[in-house]
């Protein structure tokens, strides 16, 4: 009866918040460095407005950087308007005969992040990545079942963070866009991501290029919600239940009233019955659905430690709400 499951996956398009941005070194031991800043002749084109910010005693990041991050996942997952379809036949709603328990997401990416900073307050990015994911459908009716997949996913996009700072904190803003390919979708999912974080960066005194930085903050997802695609009989349930699964539909409609019977829900349902009766794994179930994550926002902490402008390690989790994530990643930063 594993056909009756959704094989949703979403791979998770990093939310890379950054505390590299401008920053003004306030302390007194700092004092020669940011005296140094003023004197930088910045003749590169990109920060935009670069030497100025030199000029004006604030520290930026250099403005090209690659970065790779690992992710991990778990979150809930909800379904509606679930139609299904059998072989050659059209989608057919099914809302009133199937019913879902708690469904979850796991999965984990690898995803390159190349960016640039236009501005010394904004930066632009792309995320391209690679990962797998573990979809579990929990099925309550018409019959019990619980159903894992797992799936391979691609992923590309486009981001845009801004950052800023205000009295001893900074503030980033960031928003991305990613179109990540399922095996098993017919098409690829769009993704948005939002989030704000503040931090706080604490300089090294006597390596003002060295820091850590702390913040806390919110991630919201949202996932394009219809999603179609199809699957056989054979991936979705082993052999050796397809038997008894098929039973249990074929006695469902058997039971049925007269009129109830001629539905096409019912009809639908008794067919897949008929095919799990036969151990036809070679049948294709159809589907459609809208989903969305069982919550749109989660919270994060997060730190990074900066060993000078070229290298960054960072961490980030997420810890508070439905959502539970983890980031590692390595960031290389150049002059260009």
């Amino acid at each position: 009866m594993r056909q009756f499951t959704l094989f949703i996956s979403l791979v998770f398009s990093v939310l890379s918040v950054s505390a590299q941005f401008a920053t003004r070194k306030v302390s007194k031991k700092e004092a020669a460095y940011t005296d140094s800043l003023k004197q930088v002749n910045y003749d590169y084109i990109f920060p935009i407005l670069g030497q100025k910010t030199y000029k004006a005693g604030f520290d930026i990041p250099y403005p090209i950087g690659a970065m790779v991050n690992y992710i991990w996942m778990d979150q809930g997952i909800l379904i509606n308007n679930m139609r299904l379809g059998l072989n050659d036949s059209d989608l057919i709603n099914v809302d009133n005969l199937i019913q879902f328990g708690d469904n979850s997401n796991k999965s984990y990416a690898v995803n390159f992040r190349p960016d640039i900073w236009v501005f010394p307050f904004l930066n632009v990015y792309g995320l391209f990545g690679a990962g797998r994911s573990e979809t579990s459908v929990n099925l309550t009716a018409p019959i019990e079942m619980t159903s894992v997949v797992e799936q391979g996913i691609t992923t590309a996009g486009v981001g845009l963070m801004g950052a800023f700072g205000v009295g001893p904190v900074w503030v980033s803003l960031d928003g991305n866009w990613t179109w990540n390919k399922p095996e098993l979708l017919d098409k690829a999912v769009r993704v948005g991501v939002f989030g704000v974080r503040v931090g706080h960066t604490f300089v090294f005194d006597n390596h003002p290029e060295r820091n850590i930085a702390i913040w806390g903050g919110g991630m919201r997802v949202r996932m394009e919600s219809n999603t179609v695609g199809q699957i056989k009989v054979g991936d979705a349930i082993p052999v050796e239940d397809m038997n008894a699964k098929g039973q249990e539909l074929v006695d469902i409609y058997d039971a049925l009233p007269p009129a109830e019977k001629l539905e096409p829900a019912n009809i639908l349902m008794n067919a897949i019955g008929e095919r799990l009766l036969v151990a036809d794994g070679e049948a294709i179930i159809k589907y459609g659905m809208d989903k969305q994550v069982l919550e749109d926002w989660n919270g994060v902490v997060g730190a990074q430690f900066q060993l000078n402008k070229r290298w960054m390690l960072r961490t980030e989790w997420g810890l508070i709400g439905d959502r539970k994530s983890a980031l590692a990643s390595l960031n290389y930063r150049f002059l260009l």
